[in-house]
């Protein structure tokens, strides 16, 4: 017997993206030096090799947020426990819709995510730092 899917990725973006506050290509590039945002790279340590990443920007596997956010948790970051806006990204914005999703729903607040993610920061010439 086959699942029955009841609600889709196309559902599941559509209501993050409904909830989470957006933010332009742009408005990210003015947020690199910000002592006021932290940016979350929600991709796998490949994709960071690959690619690269947004220069400053703290690198969290998608797979581990949840556990870096909670402070009760054994593996919480501190990096999540300031009075900070936290923008995530992502290749094309899809995970960093439902993460932000997540944070709020945790209680992270406030939390934005980059519009076209990491491949729309990359064809608009938004700076890019290496990662060994």
């Amino acid at each position: 017997m086959s699942q029955t899917i009841t609600k889709g990725i196309k559902t599941l973006l559509a209501e993050a993206n409904a909830l989470v506050t957006t933010i332009s290509i742009e408005q990210a590039k003015g947020l690199i030096d910000s002592d006021d945002h932290v940016l979350i790279d929600l991709r796998d340590i490949r994709e960071l090799k690959r690619a690269g990443k947004i220069p400053g920007a703290f690198s969290c596997p998608r797979g581990m947020l949840e556990f870096w956010i909670d402070p009760e948790s054994p593996y919480h970051k501190d990096v999540f426990d300031q009075d900070k806006t936290y923008v995530f990204y992502c290749a094309s914005a899809w995970r960093s819709a439902l993460s932000a999703k997540t944070a709020m729903e945790m209680g992270l607040a406030p939390v934005a995510h980059i519009e076209g993610g990491f491949s729309a920061w990359v064809k608009a010439d938004g700076p890019v730092e290496e990662v060994e």
